[in-house]
């Protein structure tokens, strides 16, 4: 039986653990032209499908480089780099949807064993096939309201999803052993939560990096009583 001055012990230390853990948050500026919105950037493909046609009333462009009004980037991942933790795993199940023939969202971050859920939203048959090189590639065929369910074991940097039957449909999936990751939204802005105290590389990646150089970018940041704030500047450079 554990003593009870341990057991508040114990517990006085879980109570302050969730005090002092703190927030990292910023944005994801954009040094560069969005990608221009006329027809050569269409995804004319879509049409090709009659049902992916039919659900799009305006055009659908590239969905590589999406600038925000503020310039700013969208479907930035941004993660502490090799930090330690030893907390759960996240029980919250990701989503990742098929819905108009494009996948929502575009970059996922998940942890180790943490439940992916894949659906199908769509009245057409989709095509699941993971590109990952350190976790089991699979690919799947997967018919209208038919969730799959994915685990992934091993750490892996970001890695492509695609669809086989429509070739313009592309994801991005990484998988981490902390909690400590987040993806910009609309606005370009970003927030990761519980982070105790102390200090981080944290690294800003757009899927991008695979074809440019200036589309990851790592800083260091020390994380205090406050939290902290962190920007990033991304920009196209040489082709690698």
């Amino acid at each position: 039986m554990i003593p009870k001055a341990m057991t508040i012990t114990l517990l006085f230390m879980l109570f302050l653990n969730s005090i002092v853990a703190k927030q990292l948050s910023g944005s994801v500026q954009y040094d560069g032209n969005p990608m221009p919105k006329i027809p050569k950037t269409q995804l004319k493909k879509l049409s090709n499908d009659p049902f992916c046609g039919s659900t799009h009333k305006e055009p659908v462009y590239r969905q590589g480089l999406i600038v925000n009004e503020n310039k700013t980037l969208k479907n930035v991942l941004v993660y502490l780099n090799d930090t330690k933790y030893e907390g759960d795993i996240i029980k919250d199940t990701v989503i990742l949807d098929q819905n108009g023939c494009l996948y929502s969202p575009r970059v996922i971050g998940i942890m180790q064993d943490q439940k992916l859920q894949i659906n199908n939203k769509d009245a057409t048959l989709h095509n699941i096939h993971t590109l990952s090189k350190i976790n089991k590639a699979f690919n799947a065929g997967q018919p209208a309201g038919v969730p799959l369910y994915k685990e992934f074991d091993e750490v892996e940097a970001p890695f492509p999803v695609k669809c086989d039957v429509h070739p313009w449909m592309k994801a991005y999936i990484s998988v981490f052993d902390h909690p400590y990751f987040a993806i910009t939204d609309d606005s370009g802005k970003y927030i990761i939560e519980n982070i105790p105290p102390g200090k981080y590389e944290v690294v800003a990646w757009h899927e991008r990096d695979s074809k440019y150089k200036g589309y990851t970018q790592t800083q260091l940041v020390e994380i205090g009583e406050g939290g902290a704030m962190l920007n990033f500047v991304l920009t196209k450079g040489e082709k690698k």
